[in-house]
């Protein structure tokens, strides 16, 4: 698998793996079109809400970086996690900031290939300067496979597994 990319968002072309992004997060994939009619939904490239009738779940995009375990090399992911109320009015009101830098609780609120998610994960959700995405780490007293992965790095041929696998799956 070649490491040369056109990205495409600015059209360059990249010497990394491409980034496995979805485009909204899991509470929004699962709702019918009639559900999505009702409820009261907000969704942009960087936020959404879904306001149901007791509550509001709130969700930011942020960016996961995989280790692959004997390179220098990474795996990204474009996910989303949820906040809480305090936590999400805060990011709003500082997205603009530049010099914003500050640790938030999440939840991952996307199902990643090749894992069983039965509950969600806790997330590390750190902004970071210059306006770029924050960046989630799980919690390390977590127990899953993923975690662990997290941590220890997946190898290269399961790295471009999950790439080919992810693409054969958006190209559908």
């Amino acid at each position: 698998m070649s490491l040369e990319n056109k990205c495409g968002i600015c059209g360059e072309i990249h010497h990394t793996y491409p980034a496995l992004t979805f485009a909204y997060p899991n509470s929004y994939y699962w709702l019918t079109e009639e559900q999505k009619n009702i409820y009261k939904i907000h969704i942009d490239s960087d936020f959404c809400t879904i306001e149901y009738p007791d509550r509001i779940d709130r969700f930011i995009r942020v960016v996961l970086k995989q280790k692959i375990a004997k390179s220098a090399l990474y795996l990204e992911y474009g996910l989303w996690v949820s906040l809480s109320e305090a936590s999400y009015e805060d990011y709003a009101a500082n997205f603009n900031n530049e010099n914003h830098e500050t640790v938030y609780f999440g939840w991952l609120s996307n199902a990643l290939p090749d894992y069983q998610f039965e509950k969600s994960i806790a997330m590390d959700v750190k902004t970071k300067p210059g306006n770029e995405r924050p960046e989630v780490y799980p919690q390390l007293d977590f127990s899953h496979p993923f975690v662990v992965d997290f941590y220890h790095g997946i190898t290269k041929e399961e790295a471009e597994k999950r790439i080919h696998n992810m693409q054969s799956t958006n190209s559908q």
